[in-house]
């Protein structure tokens, strides 16, 4: 079995000259490689251009059409948006610590909303709709411009993003962070163990002894971190995992069930449409009429 990893730290060094980082990655030049479970301590705002994908930030998990736009604060620990399956059209990634023009910047009350922005990205925030698709081509816009620019326009951006309505919340009720992160090895462990084995079935004691627990004590831990109970959290990667087969993949719906982690078809529908409001069927159908946002 594969050794089990903490988030990585994700060390980041904005270029010469400049406050903030700013990368670009297609599927035919330089792949965004951080699809692994890492964290840094500065804000990331990424726009996914066209595609499909799976989001894992915190302890939330979900699945995303025709692009994404996310603001990531903090700390949260998050897994890459795209790899080579994913059929984006790019993929731009902007980074920046919070205190990126001082101190007190963000204190001033030009900028309370902003900073409130910031602080409700501290459980992760996604965009929708015509707010993705307008915002999206402007921070792709930024991409030719010098540094100067280049900043004024991302503090426009930051503006577009707070004074959004059309958003969701992504840990609104979950994902509480103990002490410093990196001392926070049970969650990760955790996390990485059901990436690598959520198609078999993975029992309390198994997970309790992983981070040497007793079953109550670890039952109480992880409701208490994420706002979920541990089956919760495995069945919703699960459906996550069969949304993706169900858009990508040309396979029967019980293949998709068996192949999710499921081994019954009647409870994998039941919770299917508990967790998409549509059956497997009905999901897959849709995709094909609706452009959604």
């Amino acid at each position: 079995m594969p050794k089990l990893s903490k988030p990585a730290f994700e060390k980041v060094e904005p270029a010469f000259g400049s406050s903030i980082t700013y990368k670009t990655y297609n599927q035919n030049h330089q792949n965004n490689s951080n699809s692994f479970w890492h964290y840094h301590p500065e804000i990331e705002l990424v726009y996914v251009n066209g595609g499909s994908g799976k989001r894992q930030i915190g302890s939330h998990l979900s699945y995303y059409r025709n692009g994404d736009l996310i603001l990531i604060g903090p700390h949260l620990p998050h897994c890459g948006f795209t790899d080579g399956l994913t059929a984006y059209e790019a993929e731009t990634v902007i980074q920046l610590k919070q205190d990126f023009l001082g101190k007190g910047f963000f204190e001033t009350p030009e900028m309370k909303g902003i900073k409130s922005l910031i602080d409700r990205a501290r459980k992760g925030i996604v965009f929708h709709g015509a707010t993705k698709r307008t915002i999206g081509k402007k921070i792709e816009g930024l991409k030719g411009l010098n540094a100067y620019y280049r900043l004024l326009g991302l503090l426009d951006i930051l503006k577009m993003l707070e004074e959004a309505e059309n958003y969701t919340v992504l840990n609104a009720h979950g994902f509480l962070l103990e002490a410093e992160l990196q001392d926070n090895d049970r969650i990760n462990v955790v996390f990485n163990f059901v990436k690598q084995e959520y198609r078999r079935s993975i029992g309390l004691e198994e997970i309790s002894a992983k981070v040497s627990m007793t079953v109550p004590a670890f039952c109480r831990y992880f409701k208490r971190i994420t706002g979920k109970t541990f089956t919760q959290f495995v069945n919703e990667y699960r459906l996550v995992h069969a949304a993706k087969l169900l858009h990508e993949k040309q396979m029967s719906i019980t293949d998709v069930c068996f192949e999710s982690g499921f081994n019954n078809f009647s409870h994998f529908n039941k919770q299917f449409k508990k967790f998409t409001g549509k059956s497997p069927s009905s999901y897959r159908t849709e995709l094909k009429y609706t452009v959604t946002s």
